[in-house]
């Protein structure tokens, strides 16, 4: 699994607006459950589907007026990893 923190700009508390809520539609709409927070939000997919929900992420919330869009991605399952 990969996990993807993201944070959606301009940030007005308590008020997501219609960049975020675009932003996290679109991924729930490929089948990821965000976990909205106040600072950031994430979600959790497979290798296979995450580059979909970046792009989904990216082309949502600046198609809905973000300023700028912070993405993290990692792997979460560190098994038969080579050091």
């Amino acid at each position: 699994m990969q996990a993807l923190e993201f944070t959606i700009e301009p940030f007005v508390e308590g008020n997501p607006g219609p960049h975020v809520r675009a932003a996290i539609a679109a991924v729930e709409a490929l089948g990821a459950t965000v976990d909205f927070g106040p600072f950031g939000s994430t979600c959790a997919a497979s290798p296979a589907a995450m580059p979909d929900i970046v792009a989904a992420v990216v082309k949502e919330a600046f198609a809905n007026g973000a300023t700028h869009v912070s993405l993290h991605v990692s792997t979460t399952d560190t098994a038969g990893s080579q050091p």
